[in-house]
Protein backbone atom coordinates (compact mmCIF):
# COMPACT_ATOMS: atom_id res chain seq x y z
CA UNK A 1 0.00 0.00 0.00
CA UNK A 2 0.88 3.47 -0.42
CA UNK A 3 2.20 6.00 2.16
CA UNK A 4 -1.19 7.56 2.79
CA UNK A 5 -3.06 3.94 2.75
CA UNK A 6 -0.71 2.78 5.29
CA UNK A 7 -1.51 6.09 7.74
CA UNK A 8 -5.09 6.46 7.35
CA UNK A 9 -6.88 5.05 10.15
CA UNK A 10 -9.76 3.81 7.53
CA UNK A 11 -7.34 1.14 6.40
CA UNK A 12 -5.69 0.26 9.91
CA UNK A 13 -8.15 0.74 12.65
CA UNK A 14 -10.55 -1.62 13.95
CA UNK A 15 -13.82 -1.62 11.86
CA UNK A 16 -15.99 -2.12 14.73
CA UNK A 17 -14.55 1.14 16.42
CA UNK A 18 -14.55 3.10 13.24
CA UNK A 19 -18.59 2.19 12.59
CA UNK A 20 -18.79 3.87 16.30
CA UNK A 21 -16.75 6.33 15.62
CA UNK A 22 -18.75 7.26 11.87
CA UNK A 23 -22.03 5.24 12.44
CA UNK A 24 -22.79 7.19 15.85
CA UNK A 25 -22.78 10.55 14.89
CA UNK A 26 -24.34 9.84 11.30
CA UNK A 27 -27.27 8.47 13.07
CA UNK A 28 -27.74 11.50 15.07
CA UNK A 29 -26.99 14.00 12.60
CA UNK A 30 -29.87 11.92 10.54
CA UNK A 31 -31.69 11.72 13.38
CA UNK A 32 -31.86 15.51 14.16
CA UNK A 33 -32.32 16.55 10.24
CA UNK A 34 -35.79 14.44 10.69
CA UNK A 35 -36.60 16.11 13.48
CA UNK A 36 -36.89 19.30 11.41
CA UNK A 37 -39.71 18.27 10.13
CA UNK A 38 -41.51 16.41 12.89
CA UNK A 39 -40.75 19.23 15.30
CA UNK A 40 -42.50 21.48 12.73
CA UNK A 41 -45.70 19.12 12.57
CA UNK A 42 -45.84 18.47 16.79
CA UNK A 43 -46.47 22.16 16.77
CA UNK A 44 -48.30 22.79 14.00
CA UNK A 45 -50.81 19.92 15.05
CA UNK A 46 -50.82 21.39 18.33
CA UNK A 47 -51.67 24.86 16.98
CA UNK A 48 -53.56 24.40 13.84
CA UNK A 49 -54.90 21.07 13.81
CA UNK A 50 -55.80 18.39 11.06
CA UNK A 51 -55.60 21.04 7.99
CA UNK A 52 -52.14 21.98 9.57
CA UNK A 53 -50.61 18.69 9.42
CA UNK A 54 -51.99 17.69 6.04
CA UNK A 55 -50.44 21.12 5.08
CA UNK A 56 -47.30 20.12 5.73
CA UNK A 57 -47.53 16.29 4.13
CA UNK A 58 -48.40 18.55 1.05
CA UNK A 59 -45.23 20.45 1.23
CA UNK A 60 -43.28 16.93 2.10
CA UNK A 61 -41.99 16.26 -1.70
CA UNK A 62 -40.09 19.41 -1.46
CA UNK A 63 -38.31 18.54 1.22
CA UNK A 64 -37.36 15.10 -0.08
CA UNK A 65 -36.41 16.83 -3.20
CA UNK A 66 -33.65 18.86 -0.97
CA UNK A 67 -32.64 16.00 0.45
CA UNK A 68 -32.15 14.22 -3.25
CA UNK A 69 -30.11 16.72 -4.15
CA UNK A 70 -28.38 16.99 -0.95
CA UNK A 71 -26.89 13.11 -1.15
CA UNK A 72 -26.77 13.42 -5.15
CA UNK A 73 -23.58 15.82 -4.39
CA UNK A 74 -22.66 14.87 -0.87
CA UNK A 75 -22.72 11.29 -0.94
CA UNK A 76 -21.22 11.46 -4.30
CA UNK A 77 -18.36 13.69 -3.44
CA UNK A 78 -17.53 12.09 -0.43
CA UNK A 79 -17.69 8.44 -1.82
CA UNK A 80 -15.40 10.33 -4.60
CA UNK A 81 -13.38 11.64 -2.15
CA UNK A 82 -12.80 8.73 -0.02
CA UNK A 83 -12.24 6.17 -3.19
CA UNK A 84 -9.08 8.75 -4.20
CA UNK A 85 -7.87 8.81 -0.82
CA UNK A 86 -7.90 5.20 -0.46
CA UNK A 87 -5.86 5.07 -3.92
CA UNK A 88 -3.39 7.76 -3.00
CA UNK A 89 -4.29 10.99 -4.84
CA UNK A 90 -4.72 13.29 -2.34
CA UNK A 91 -4.72 15.79 -5.10
CA UNK A 92 -7.35 14.65 -6.77
CA UNK A 93 -9.63 14.24 -3.83
CA UNK A 94 -9.71 17.73 -3.28
CA UNK A 95 -11.63 18.67 -6.45
CA UNK A 96 -14.14 16.28 -5.21
CA UNK A 97 -15.05 17.97 -2.61
CA UNK A 98 -14.67 21.71 -3.68
CA UNK A 99 -17.26 20.85 -6.67
CA UNK A 100 -19.49 18.86 -4.17
CA UNK A 101 -20.19 21.96 -2.56
CA UNK A 102 -20.38 24.55 -5.41
CA UNK A 103 -23.31 22.22 -6.77
CA UNK A 104 -24.92 22.20 -3.83
CA UNK A 105 -25.90 25.95 -3.53
CA UNK A 106 -26.27 25.92 -7.05
CA UNK A 107 -28.91 23.83 -7.06
CA UNK A 108 -30.31 25.35 -3.83
CA UNK A 109 -31.00 28.87 -5.39
CA UNK A 110 -32.14 26.99 -8.92
CA UNK A 111 -34.63 25.04 -6.11
CA UNK A 112 -35.62 28.17 -4.52
CA UNK A 113 -36.42 29.55 -7.73
CA UNK A 114 -38.64 27.28 -9.54
CA UNK A 115 -40.56 26.79 -5.76
CA UNK A 116 -41.23 30.79 -5.63
CA UNK A 117 -42.07 30.97 -9.51
CA UNK A 118 -44.39 28.20 -9.94
CA UNK A 119 -45.35 27.20 -5.78
CA UNK A 120 -49.73 26.81 -6.36
CA UNK A 121 -49.08 24.58 -9.44
CA UNK A 122 -46.68 22.71 -7.52
CA UNK A 123 -48.75 21.81 -3.96
CA UNK A 124 -51.74 21.53 -6.41
CA UNK A 125 -49.71 19.38 -8.02
CA UNK A 126 -48.67 17.87 -4.94
CA UNK A 127 -52.07 16.70 -4.22
CA UNK A 128 -53.68 19.79 -1.97
CA UNK A 129 -57.25 19.95 -1.31
CA UNK A 130 -58.99 23.43 -1.46
CA UNK A 131 -58.87 23.53 2.35
CA UNK A 132 -55.48 22.62 3.24
CA UNK A 133 -53.81 24.87 0.26
CA UNK A 134 -53.76 28.13 2.24
CA UNK A 135 -51.44 26.77 4.78
CA UNK A 136 -49.32 25.22 2.41
CA UNK A 137 -48.76 28.19 0.07
CA UNK A 138 -47.97 30.24 3.77
CA UNK A 139 -45.56 27.56 4.93
CA UNK A 140 -43.40 26.62 1.37
CA UNK A 141 -43.18 30.28 0.38
CA UNK A 142 -41.22 30.89 3.40
CA UNK A 143 -39.44 27.63 4.11
CA UNK A 144 -37.99 27.21 0.07
CA UNK A 145 -35.82 30.19 0.99
CA UNK A 146 -34.04 28.22 3.30
CA UNK A 147 -33.45 25.13 0.43
CA UNK A 148 -30.04 26.51 -0.67
CA UNK A 149 -29.35 26.34 3.58
CA UNK A 150 -30.60 22.87 4.17
CA UNK A 151 -28.27 21.41 1.08
CA UNK A 152 -25.26 22.72 2.17
CA UNK A 153 -25.94 21.14 5.53
CA UNK A 154 -26.75 17.59 4.74
CA UNK A 155 -24.70 17.52 1.48
CA UNK A 156 -21.66 19.37 3.61
CA UNK A 157 -22.06 17.03 6.39
CA UNK A 158 -21.53 13.97 4.28
CA UNK A 159 -18.29 15.57 3.03
CA UNK A 160 -17.55 16.53 6.86
CA UNK A 161 -17.63 12.90 7.79
CA UNK A 162 -15.34 11.90 4.33
CA UNK A 163 -12.79 14.50 5.75
CA UNK A 164 -12.85 12.59 9.19
CA UNK A 165 -14.48 15.12 10.98
CA UNK A 166 -18.20 12.62 12.24
CA UNK A 167 -18.83 14.76 14.98
CA UNK A 168 -18.89 18.05 13.47
CA UNK A 169 -21.33 16.97 11.37
CA UNK A 170 -23.49 16.19 14.13
CA UNK A 171 -22.62 19.49 15.64
CA UNK A 172 -23.67 21.24 12.97
CA UNK A 173 -27.26 19.22 12.42
CA UNK A 174 -28.13 19.60 16.40
CA UNK A 175 -27.02 23.04 16.34
CA UNK A 176 -30.01 23.83 13.40
CA UNK A 177 -32.09 21.53 15.53
CA UNK A 178 -32.07 22.92 18.70
CA UNK A 179 -32.48 26.90 17.51
CA UNK A 180 -35.32 25.00 15.04
CA UNK A 181 -36.87 24.18 18.27
CA UNK A 182 -37.07 26.74 20.45
CA UNK A 183 -38.04 29.18 18.10
CA UNK A 184 -40.58 26.71 17.20
CA UNK A 185 -42.25 27.32 20.44
CA UNK A 186 -41.33 31.06 20.77
CA UNK A 187 -43.10 31.43 17.11
CA UNK A 188 -45.85 29.26 17.09
CA UNK A 189 -47.03 28.79 20.62
CA UNK A 190 -45.79 32.04 22.19
CA UNK A 191 -46.33 34.52 19.01
CA UNK A 192 -49.17 32.52 17.76
CA UNK A 193 -47.72 32.95 13.95
CA UNK A 194 -49.06 29.46 13.32
CA UNK A 195 -47.38 28.29 9.71
CA UNK A 196 -45.32 31.32 8.92
CA UNK A 197 -43.65 30.81 12.77
CA UNK A 198 -42.79 27.26 12.32
CA UNK A 199 -41.12 27.99 8.50
CA UNK A 200 -39.41 31.14 9.87
CA UNK A 201 -38.09 28.89 12.43
CA UNK A 202 -37.19 26.58 10.70
CA UNK A 203 -35.04 28.41 8.08
CA UNK A 204 -33.03 30.51 10.78
CA UNK A 205 -32.09 26.89 12.35
CA UNK A 206 -30.84 25.56 8.44
CA UNK A 207 -28.60 28.97 8.17
CA UNK A 208 -26.92 28.36 11.68
CA UNK A 209 -25.95 25.15 10.49
CA UNK A 210 -24.84 26.14 6.64
CA UNK A 211 -22.71 28.73 8.37
CA UNK A 212 -20.85 26.10 10.38
CA UNK A 213 -20.10 24.22 7.83
CA UNK A 214 -18.78 26.87 6.01
CA UNK A 215 -16.46 27.71 8.45
CA UNK A 216 -15.47 24.09 8.61
CA UNK A 217 -14.72 23.76 4.82
CA UNK A 218 -12.07 26.50 5.03
CA UNK A 219 -10.00 24.40 7.23
CA UNK A 220 -10.20 20.33 6.57
CA UNK A 221 -8.49 17.57 8.58
CA UNK A 222 -7.32 15.80 5.01
CA UNK A 223 -6.99 18.81 2.67
CA UNK A 224 -6.26 22.25 1.88
CA UNK A 225 -9.08 23.61 0.00
CA UNK A 226 -8.46 26.28 -2.71
CA UNK A 227 -10.22 28.86 -4.88
CA UNK A 228 -9.54 26.45 -7.75
CA UNK A 229 -10.91 23.02 -5.99
CA UNK A 230 -14.41 25.17 -6.50
CA UNK A 231 -14.10 25.72 -10.10
CA UNK A 232 -16.46 23.52 -11.87
CA UNK A 233 -14.88 20.46 -13.84
CA UNK A 234 -16.94 18.43 -16.08
CA UNK A 235 -15.19 15.09 -15.03
CA UNK A 236 -15.72 15.38 -10.91
CA UNK A 237 -19.30 16.61 -12.30
CA UNK A 238 -19.45 13.36 -13.77
CA UNK A 239 -17.90 11.06 -11.31
CA UNK A 240 -19.51 12.92 -8.53
CA UNK A 241 -22.97 12.39 -9.66
CA UNK A 242 -22.84 8.65 -11.03
CA UNK A 243 -21.82 8.04 -7.45
CA UNK A 244 -24.20 9.84 -5.59
CA UNK A 245 -27.12 9.03 -8.20
CA UNK A 246 -28.01 5.90 -6.01
CA UNK A 247 -29.12 7.80 -2.79
CA UNK A 248 -30.61 10.68 -5.18
CA UNK A 249 -33.14 8.46 -6.91
CA UNK A 250 -34.47 6.86 -4.14
CA UNK A 251 -35.00 10.21 -2.35
CA UNK A 252 -36.40 11.21 -5.88
CA UNK A 253 -38.34 7.80 -5.71
CA UNK A 254 -39.81 9.10 -2.79
CA UNK A 255 -40.97 11.96 -3.79
CA UNK A 256 -42.69 10.53 -6.63
CA UNK A 257 -44.16 7.97 -4.36
CA UNK A 258 -45.41 10.54 -2.24
CA UNK A 259 -47.00 12.98 -4.70
CA UNK A 260 -49.14 9.84 -6.01
CA UNK A 261 -49.83 8.56 -2.82
CA UNK A 262 -51.13 12.15 -1.58
CA UNK A 263 -53.08 11.90 -4.78
CA UNK A 264 -54.51 9.18 -4.31
CA UNK A 265 -55.65 9.70 -0.68
CA UNK A 266 -57.70 12.54 -1.42
CA UNK A 267 -59.60 11.43 -3.81
CA UNK A 268 -60.05 7.85 -2.02
CA UNK A 269 -60.38 9.92 0.83
CA UNK A 270 -63.04 11.72 -0.35
CA UNK A 271 -64.88 8.75 -1.44
CA UNK A 272 -64.50 6.77 2.13
CA UNK A 273 -66.11 8.26 5.64
CA UNK A 274 -62.81 9.70 6.49
CA UNK A 275 -62.46 12.28 3.95
CA UNK A 276 -59.67 13.77 2.23
CA UNK A 277 -57.78 16.25 5.10
CA UNK A 278 -57.91 12.91 7.49
CA UNK A 279 -55.76 10.97 5.80
CA UNK A 280 -53.43 13.50 4.30
CA UNK A 281 -52.90 14.33 7.65
CA UNK A 282 -52.37 10.81 9.36
CA UNK A 283 -50.17 9.93 6.21
CA UNK A 284 -47.74 12.75 7.36
CA UNK A 285 -47.30 11.72 10.84
CA UNK A 286 -47.40 8.24 9.84
CA UNK A 287 -44.39 9.11 6.97
CA UNK A 288 -42.04 11.29 9.18
CA UNK A 289 -42.51 8.94 12.09
CA UNK A 290 -41.36 6.12 10.17
CA UNK A 291 -38.49 8.63 8.62
CA UNK A 292 -37.08 8.79 12.58
CA UNK A 293 -36.30 4.75 12.15
CA UNK A 294 -34.76 5.43 8.39
CA UNK A 295 -33.23 7.90 9.68
CA UNK A 296 -30.80 5.94 12.06
CA UNK A 297 -30.51 3.10 9.26
CA UNK A 298 -29.61 5.46 7.21
CA UNK A 299 -27.32 6.98 9.54
CA UNK A 300 -25.66 3.13 9.61
CA UNK A 301 -25.24 2.92 5.91
CA UNK A 302 -23.27 6.05 5.74
CA UNK A 303 -21.06 5.47 8.79
CA UNK A 304 -20.28 2.45 6.62
CA UNK A 305 -19.60 4.21 3.34
CA UNK A 306 -16.50 5.71 4.20
CA UNK A 307 -14.83 2.64 5.36
CA UNK A 308 -16.43 0.64 2.51
CA UNK A 309 -15.10 3.17 -0.05
CA UNK A 310 -12.09 3.34 1.25
CA UNK A 311 -11.04 -0.30 1.59
CA UNK A 312 -12.57 -0.88 -1.82
CA UNK A 313 -10.41 1.17 -3.05
CA UNK A 314 -7.22 -0.19 -0.72
CA UNK A 315 -8.25 -3.67 -2.10
CA UNK A 316 -8.62 -4.97 2.03
CA UNK A 317 -11.96 -6.31 0.98
CA UNK A 318 -12.33 -8.18 4.26
CA UNK A 319 -12.93 -4.88 6.11
CA UNK A 320 -15.53 -4.36 3.86
CA UNK A 321 -17.28 -6.99 4.75
CA UNK A 322 -16.91 -6.64 7.99
CA UNK A 323 -18.63 -3.03 7.79
CA UNK A 324 -21.46 -4.32 5.92
CA UNK A 325 -22.05 -7.32 8.56
CA UNK A 326 -22.03 -4.73 11.36
CA UNK A 327 -24.16 -2.19 9.57
CA UNK A 328 -26.46 -4.79 8.92
CA UNK A 329 -26.60 -6.26 12.76
CA UNK A 330 -27.33 -2.96 14.16
CA UNK A 331 -29.83 -2.05 10.92
CA UNK A 332 -31.89 -5.63 11.84
CA UNK A 333 -31.60 -4.69 15.59
CA UNK A 334 -33.36 -1.21 15.27
CA UNK A 335 -35.87 -2.41 12.48
CA UNK A 336 -37.34 -4.97 15.35
CA UNK A 337 -37.50 -2.35 17.97
CA UNK A 338 -39.28 0.14 15.45
CA UNK A 339 -41.89 -2.46 14.46
CA UNK A 340 -42.39 -3.47 17.90
CA UNK A 341 -43.34 0.48 18.50
CA UNK A 342 -45.24 1.08 15.18
CA UNK A 343 -47.87 -1.57 15.96
CA UNK A 344 -48.20 -1.79 19.82
CA UNK A 345 -48.43 2.27 20.56
CA UNK A 346 -49.81 4.19 17.21
CA UNK A 347 -52.64 5.84 19.47
CA UNK A 348 -50.15 7.23 21.56
CA UNK A 349 -47.62 8.22 18.59
CA UNK A 350 -50.53 9.84 16.77
CA UNK A 351 -51.65 11.80 19.99
CA UNK A 352 -48.39 13.70 19.73
CA UNK A 353 -49.49 15.30 16.87
CA UNK A 354 -52.68 17.16 18.63
CA UNK A 355 -55.95 15.80 18.67
CA UNK A 356 -58.72 14.55 16.11
CA UNK A 357 -62.03 12.91 15.64
CA UNK A 358 -62.84 9.00 16.25
CA UNK A 359 -62.09 8.67 12.60
CA UNK A 360 -58.60 10.18 12.34
CA UNK A 361 -57.54 8.01 15.28
CA UNK A 362 -59.29 4.84 13.60
CA UNK A 363 -57.27 5.50 10.01
CA UNK A 364 -54.38 6.43 11.74
CA UNK A 365 -53.82 3.37 13.85
CA UNK A 366 -54.59 1.42 10.54
CA UNK A 367 -51.81 3.14 8.78
CA UNK A 368 -49.60 2.40 11.19
CA UNK A 369 -50.28 -1.35 11.97
CA UNK A 370 -50.43 -2.22 7.73
CA UNK A 371 -48.40 0.08 5.95
CA UNK A 372 -45.67 -0.27 8.29
CA UNK A 373 -46.03 -4.22 9.17
CA UNK A 374 -42.48 -5.22 7.23
CA UNK A 375 -40.58 -2.58 9.23
CA UNK A 376 -38.27 -4.88 10.64
CA UNK A 377 -36.64 -6.52 7.12
CA UNK A 378 -36.61 -2.42 5.93
CA UNK A 379 -33.02 -1.73 6.99
CA UNK A 380 -31.49 -3.98 4.19
CA UNK A 381 -32.33 -2.26 1.28
CA UNK A 382 -30.94 1.05 2.40
CA UNK A 383 -27.88 -0.30 3.63
CA UNK A 384 -27.07 -2.48 0.59
CA UNK A 385 -28.19 0.13 -1.79
CA UNK A 386 -25.20 1.99 0.20
CA UNK A 387 -23.07 -0.36 -0.31
CA UNK A 388 -23.03 -0.92 -3.73
CA UNK A 389 -22.66 3.17 -3.77
CA UNK A 390 -19.72 3.45 -1.75
CA UNK A 391 -17.68 0.45 -3.99
CA UNK A 392 -18.50 2.70 -7.27
CA UNK A 393 -21.06 0.34 -8.35
CA UNK A 394 -23.19 3.06 -9.09
CA UNK A 395 -25.56 1.01 -11.79
CA UNK A 396 -26.54 -1.67 -9.14
CA UNK A 397 -27.05 1.07 -6.23
CA UNK A 398 -29.55 2.64 -8.31
CA UNK A 399 -31.15 -0.30 -9.46
CA UNK A 400 -31.70 -1.36 -5.71
CA UNK A 401 -32.68 2.18 -4.87
CA UNK A 402 -35.70 1.96 -6.92
CA UNK A 403 -36.66 -1.36 -6.20
CA UNK A 404 -39.15 -0.31 -3.27
CA UNK A 405 -40.64 3.05 -4.22
CA UNK A 406 -40.68 3.05 -7.91
CA UNK A 407 -40.94 -1.19 -8.83
CA UNK A 408 -42.78 -2.09 -6.26
CA UNK A 409 -44.53 0.63 -4.22
CA UNK A 410 -45.75 3.06 -6.81
CA UNK A 411 -47.77 0.72 -8.85
CA UNK A 412 -48.97 -0.88 -6.15
CA UNK A 413 -50.24 2.67 -4.70
CA UNK A 414 -52.37 2.95 -8.08
CA UNK A 415 -53.53 -0.91 -8.43
CA UNK A 416 -54.35 -1.88 -4.90
CA UNK A 417 -56.94 1.09 -4.22
CA UNK A 418 -59.00 0.34 -7.75
CA UNK A 419 -59.52 -3.20 -5.79
CA UNK A 420 -59.75 -2.95 -2.25
CA UNK A 421 -60.50 1.68 -1.91
CA UNK A 422 -58.75 2.86 0.55
CA UNK A 423 -57.19 0.58 2.15
CA UNK A 424 -55.53 -0.71 -0.46
CA UNK A 425 -52.89 2.09 -0.21
CA UNK A 426 -52.44 0.55 3.27
CA UNK A 427 -51.64 -3.10 1.91
CA UNK A 428 -49.10 -1.34 -0.76
CA UNK A 429 -46.52 -1.10 1.86
CA UNK A 430 -46.12 -4.08 3.70
CA UNK A 431 -45.95 -5.58 -0.44
CA UNK A 432 -43.73 -3.17 -1.40
CA UNK A 433 -41.53 -3.78 1.50
CA UNK A 434 -41.15 -7.31 1.13
CA UNK A 435 -40.50 -7.82 -2.40
CA UNK A 436 -37.68 -5.35 -1.91
CA UNK A 437 -35.81 -7.14 0.70
CA UNK A 438 -35.61 -10.50 -0.98
CA UNK A 439 -33.97 -8.38 -4.20
CA UNK A 440 -31.76 -6.82 -2.06
CA UNK A 441 -30.57 -10.30 -0.40
CA UNK A 442 -30.25 -11.40 -3.36
CA UNK A 443 -28.13 -9.16 -5.08
CA UNK A 444 -25.96 -8.79 -1.45
CA UNK A 445 -25.04 -12.17 -1.57
CA UNK A 446 -24.18 -12.04 -5.14
CA UNK A 447 -22.07 -9.50 -4.74
CA UNK A 448 -20.18 -11.09 -1.92
CA UNK A 449 -19.43 -13.80 -3.67
CA UNK A 450 -17.72 -12.37 -6.71
CA UNK A 451 -15.56 -10.13 -4.10
CA UNK A 452 -14.28 -13.73 -1.98
CA UNK A 453 -11.63 -14.66 -4.39
CA UNK A 454 -10.38 -11.93 -5.01
CA UNK A 455 -6.89 -11.29 -2.41
CA UNK A 456 -7.40 -9.25 1.00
Amino acid sequence: MSKTQQSNPLGTESVSRLMMKFAVPSIIAMLVGALYNIVDQLFIGQAVGTLGNAATNIAFPLSTSCIALALLFGIGGASCFNLSMGRGEKEKAGFFVGNATALLVISGVALTLITQVFLTPMLIGFGSPDDVLPYAQTYVRITSIGFPFLLLTIGGGHLIRADGSPRMTMICNIAGAVINTILDAVFVLGMDLGMAGAAYATIIGQIISAIMVICYMRHCRTVALEAKHFRLRWSCIREISSIGMASCVNQLAMMVVQIVLNNSLRHYGMLSPYGAAIPLACSGIVMKVSQLFFSVVIGLSQGSQPIESFNYGARRYDRVREAYKLASIAGGAISIFAFALFQLFPHQIISLFGSGTESYYQFGISYFRIFLLFTGLNFVQPITSTFFTSIGKSGKGVFLALTRQILFLLPLVILFPLIWGIDGILYAGPTADLLAFVIAVIMAVQEFRLMKPLPR
